[in-house]
């Protein structure tokens, strides 16, 4: 026989909530990860200033580049990289040189779509935090392998997809820190 469809939408907020092991109120639901990237690329960066910098790593997908690039065309903000090594994983050696005074987020792949690196997520906080900047994971590639525990990450924004989670297509979800969303 037909099995039939079942949506529980009152309980979809709390189920992603448990996943990442945070609370049901500091999730967002969008329309997919990319417009969950535009949702924060769009509004964090109207509360920086020109010339001020985002850190990107050459392992991003292409959603999570391009809203990055217009909101920096948009205020006049620099945009850096984090090169990749031969071996397809971050230069976190580069990261030095990189993380400055006017850093103010680094948007990162937490597994990278082209390699399967697994990024260092330590490394990058430690940077972001030495420096008071941000930091935003994109979790489209590690979300569905597993919970994530978002806290222990110690980064201030997760995205991920529903459609590499057995969801539907069109849909995505953001978290954030609630004392910054």
């Amino acid at each position: 026989g037909r099995f039939p469809l079942v949506i529980f939408p009152r309980r979809a907020r709390a189920d992603v909530a448990r996943w990442l092991g945070v609370r049901a109120d500091e999730i967002v639901f969008a329309s997919g990860a990319t417009a969950a990237l535009n949702i924060v690329a769009q509004s964090w960066t109207r509360l920086l200033s020109p010339g001020d910098e985002i850190l990107l790593t050459e392992l991003e997908h292409h959603s999570n580049i391009v809203p990055w690039q217009l909101a920096a065309e948009r205020a006049g903000l620099v945009i850096r990289g984090i090169p990749a090594t031969p071996e397809g994983r971050l230069d976190l050696d580069a990261l030095p040189r990189l993380v400055g005074p006017r850093t103010r987020i680094i948007a990162a792949t937490h597994v990278s779509n082209v390699t399967g690196a697994v990024t260092d997520v330590d490394a990058l906080v430690a940077a972001a935090r030495g420096v008071g900047a941000r930091v935003l994971l994109d979790g489209s590639q590690r979300a569905p392998h597993g919970p994530v525990d978002v806290p222990a990450l110690g980064v201030d924004f997760y995205v991920l997809t529903g459609h590499k989670m057995h969801g539907p297509s069109g849909i995505g979800a953001l978290w954030a820190r609630r004392e910054i969303l």
